[in-house]
């Protein structure tokens, strides 16, 4: 049994937190740079060329890629062979959060009740999704959420019957109804099967995870035509018009029930903050 002190969990999310809203992933540099050689229309590839500007100045002047630094998702990989001391392993991760936006001048954007809004006034709670896996380590990803894609992002409960087809219409249509309110170009993440519930942590996680290189071959192929499909919508950067409307579509998928096929999907900008360590 290996033993880990919680402030080390604090730290380590204060540090992700800060510096994921710094910079950009280098998956999404490269994916962006990709996006501006592809893009053929000249106002797209000015508005992709100015993102790209953008991102030098947050990481040279130490400031936030996007004011809307997120609604702070953590994820929690936890070996069966450690032990957490020193506390609360939950309050360790909101204390971590909350060092970090006010260390960082990041924006508070969170409200303690729905209805209520109250603004916490320290981006926290977090939201936090635990799994336990073999061995004595610890995965944290962190992947702040803003909410100009987060509120385009849909649930469909489709047919068993609608199959394949219906599956990728539900995709384009979340996409091309989302149009430029989702700050394009987008990431799509993408959860199949499972129940309602486990359909939108898939696709998030299709968000801020590596590609699950065991998916089904299906799923693969259709990463690649949805992302052909939505490009060809013609939303473009930043809504304006143009070719590069999507960076990636990432595609998870779960078993699920005989009279179910339920999809998510979750949209994010191009600002698809995501980072990883291990403890």
């Amino acid at each position: 049994m290996r033993e880990i002190d919680v402030k080390e969990i604090t730290k380590a999310v204060q540090d992700m937190c800060i510096s994921v809203n710094y910079k950009l992933s280098s998956d999404m540099e490269e994916k962006l740079s990709t996006a501006v050689d592809k893009e053929e229309s000249e106002l797209g590839k000015k508005i992709l060329l100015q993102l790209k500007e953008n991102l030098e100045i947050a990481e040279q002047e130490q400031i936030p890629i996007c004011q809307d630094t997120g609604m702070a998702v953590v994820f929690l990989e936890i070996g069966q062979e450690v032990h957490f001391v020193g506390g609360s392993l939950e309050e360790a991760v909101h204390s971590g959060v909350k060092a970090a936006y006010e260390e960082g001048y990041l924006r508070k954007s969170v409200v303690g009740d729905p209805i209520e809004r109250v603004n916490t006034k320290d981006n926290t709670p977090a939201v936090i999704h635990y799994s336990i896996v073999p061995g004595n380590q610890v995965k944290i990803t962190v992947g702040p959420k803003g909410f100009g894609s987060e509120n385009m992002s849909r649930v469909f409960m489709l047919k068993p019957a609608d199959g394949l087809d219906g599956v990728k219409n539900a995709i384009v249509t979340a996409v091309a109804d989302a149009g430029p309110n989702a700050c394009p170009p987008m990431v799509i993440g993408v959860g199949v099967g499972g129940t309602f519930e486990k359909a939108a942590l898939m696709a998030k996680e299709a968000l801020v995870k590596h590609p699950d290189e065991n998916r089904p071959q299906w799923a693969k192929d259709a990463e690649v035509e949805l992302l052909e499909k939505i490009n060809g919508l013609g939303i473009g950067p930043g809504g304006l018009g143009g070719r590069m409307t999507a960076l990636a579509v990432n595609i998870r998928t779960y078993a699920t029930h005989i009279a179910g096929l339920p999809v998510a999907v979750n949209i994010c900008c191009h600002v698809n903050r995501h980072m990883e360590k291990v403890l």
